[in-house]
């Protein structure tokens, strides 16, 4: 069984649908998306949504985020999830190797992601696929900090 990627350009009830059922998988403050927020994401020049589908059936998905700063293109992978029945089949590899496809396709200079410690399995596919820990910290703000 083969595991087919695609970039979502029309945001569809199925495509809402399956991010009900991925969405939670991935976190659980994240609230549902609807038609509307899918069609902002999808007609956002700076992403690109990919979708994976094995039999017909989305079973994951990630979020491409492509930006110009003064040092070059820059390019993130966000929001990587997969279905919890297809885990270990190659599917979070297939979306990962697209979205670096498309990046160095679009000359992004680098390609970042970040993963929680606790993802062991995301950790070990990230460094098979040449992606290497970096010294670094990531700071976030969130509404009501400071």
């Amino acid at each position: 069984m083969s595991v087919e990627i695609e970039a979502v350009r029309v945001a569809t009830d199925e495509v809402v649908k399956a991010f009900g059922r991925l969405l939670p998988q991935l976190s659980r403050s994240a609230k549902p998306l609807d038609l509307t927020a899918l069609d902002e994401l999808v007609a956002s020049d700076a992403s690109t949504l990919l979708i994976a589908r094995r039999e017909g059936e989305i079973v994951g998905a990630l979020t491409l985020v492509m930006f110009p700063i003064p040092t070059g293109r820059r390019a993130w992978i966000e929001d990587v999830v997969v279905d919890e029945s297809a885990r270990g089949l190659g599917v979070g590899a297939a979306l990962t190797q697209e979205a670096v496809r498309l990046a160095r396709e679009a000359g992004a200079r680098t390609v970042d992601l970040t993963s929680r410690p606790s993802r062991a399995a995301a950790n070990r596919l990230y460094e098979r696929l040449g992606f290497s820990l970096r010294d670094s910290r990531v700071y976030r703000l969130a509404p009501g900090d400071r």
